[in-house]
């Protein structure tokens, strides 16, 4: 198997989507496919001010908070960014009923598939369940990449499952090699009621924290390509996957958008600002002025482009909004302007799940 670049890298990829579009749209628009909310777009809006948040449990009381996203334990000083509601502009969002979410989903299994930001909202979601029904017993077992909390009254599973490419990751003789159109550890995904998919970040990753040497597609290796090409055919190998493998009927399948970091105060007209430490409000009003991140437009292509109903967590707007929401110094250890406080933002993003979860 030789290595090659360049010009081939981009025949590759061409190829590979011409005969990848055997599984094309079937003339419906994206809101048809249930990929965006019905009625009003949930995820246009702006963070308000609401003095009774936080209103699901605090970081001392939840035992699911990762230490270091438990920043009020780690001594950060300021609590008014635990205060900001998300207000959509053509509706309202409503609050998350932990019990009811329970009773509703009574015997399901609910499993989130991704990196450490598909874990931070897994974390918030654990936290606000348990506040719900604090006297319930429950079970917490981790079993290689699976974690599974689990609510045996109500016979409800919450999983994380750590996979931050979703295809195929394999060290073999010539590095560490990641197939772009492979996937091979599926098994966890399947007789999953709620399926909830996030990948972006580890995409973008250069120097030490990329954490693959060659990119694979079919039998052609590459030392680079395109992060954008590569991402693009990744989701197309998982979007072909729930194709063929959903039941919408007994699975609800949900893709978790792009999380924003903030690690550049340019990017919010902060230039005298070098990251997130040191930042308490979120930005006013409903627009960003940094670029869009080049993702957005890969998940949705690839959404639109699916024969079954993928529901759009769109959560790339309320994110770049709070850079003060993110535990910077308070890390236990570095400067985190990626990942989220707990309590948080992502309790948002639950909250987003649950209206969506409401509707269906």
């Amino acid at each position: 198997m030789g290595t090659t670049s360049g010009s081939l890298c981009k025949l590759v990829a061409l190829l590979y989507f011409i005969s990848s579009r055997s599984i094309q749209s079937n003339g419906e628009s994206e809101d048809e496919q249930g990929t965006e909310p019905k009625g009003c777009d949930l995820f246009k809006g702006s963070w308000v001010f609401d003095d009774s948040y936080p209103l699901y449990y605090d970081a001392l009381s939840c035992p699911f908070i990762d230490p270091g996203l438990n920043c009020q334990k780690n001594g950060r000083p300021d609590n008014i960014y635990l205060k900001y509601r998300w207000n959509p502009i053509s509706c309202e969002l409503p609050r998350f009923d932990g019990r009811n979410f329970l009773q509703k989903l009574r015997g399901q299994k609910i499993m989130f598939v991704g990196d450490s930001l598909s874990n931070n909202q897994w974390q918030s979601l654990a936290c606000m369940l348990h506040f719900a029904v604090p006297d319930s017993n429950y079970t917490l077992l981790g079993r290689g990449p699976l974690l599974t909390l689990s609510f045996p009254v109500y016979g409800v599973s919450i999983m994380f499952l750590k996979n931050g490419f979703l295809v195929d990751l394999v060290v073999e003789k010539v590095g560490r090699v990641l197939k772009l159109d492979s996937l091979s550890r599926t098994q966890h995904w399947k007789g999953v009621d709620i399926l909830i998919f996030d990948t972006y970040h580890w995409w973008i990753h250069t120097g030490r924290l990329q954490t693959w040497d060659y990119f694979q597609v079919g039998d052609q290796l590459f030392k680079d390509m395109d992060r954008m090409e590569a991402y693009k055919i990744a989701l197309t190998t998982w979007s072909q996957w729930v194709d063929s493998n959903v039941d919408p009927d007994k699975t609800k399948v949900f893709f978790q958008g792009i999380s924003a970091i903030h690690y550049h105060g340019n990017e919010w007209n902060g230039p005298d600002v070098q990251d997130c430490r040191g930042q308490t409000k979120p930005m006013e009003g409903g627009d960003f002025p940094g670029q869009h991140y080049p993702g957005e437009a890969v998940v949705k292509d690839v959404l639109g482009n699916m024969t079954k109903p993928v529901y759009l967590l769109d959560i790339t707007l309320l994110t770049q909004l709070r850079k003060d929401g993110h535990p910077s110094n308070y890390a236990n250890g570095g400067v985190d302007c990626s990942h989220w406080c707990l309590p948080g933002v992502p309790d948002t993003w639950n909250e987003l799940l649950y209206a969506a979860l409401l509707e269906n």
